[in-house]
């Protein structure tokens, strides 16, 4: 590495004046807020827990309305067959 190369990433100054190459995002639009409970809803999986009778996982099924959440353990080796089923018994 050359020594103006080094300088020039060591600069506080030379980084914040740099020129941007991505274009600017653009203006933020806010999320459309949901008019009936359970239309619009968000799912994620919590896993890397240590085994506790049979389950090491957690699907976690959110309402975006009322914000209430449905916890339902699992594996993390379920496939999209089995969270179809979770999701059908549990929500």
């Amino acid at each position: 590495m050359t020594e103006m190369k080094r300088y020039i990433e060591g600069c506080d100054s030379c980084q914040w004046n740099k020129n941007q190459v991505a274009a600017p995002a653009g203006k933020l639009m806010p999320n459309e807020a949901p008019e009936k409970s359970w239309t619009h809803i968000t799912a994620d999986f919590i896993t890397k827990l240590l085994l506790a009778q049979g389950y090491d996982a957690i699907l976690v099924v959110c309402d975006r309305l009322t914000k209430m959440a449905h916890f339902i353990l699992t594996t993390d080796k379920t496939s999209a067959e089995g969270l179809t089923r979770l999701f059908r018994d549990h929500v």
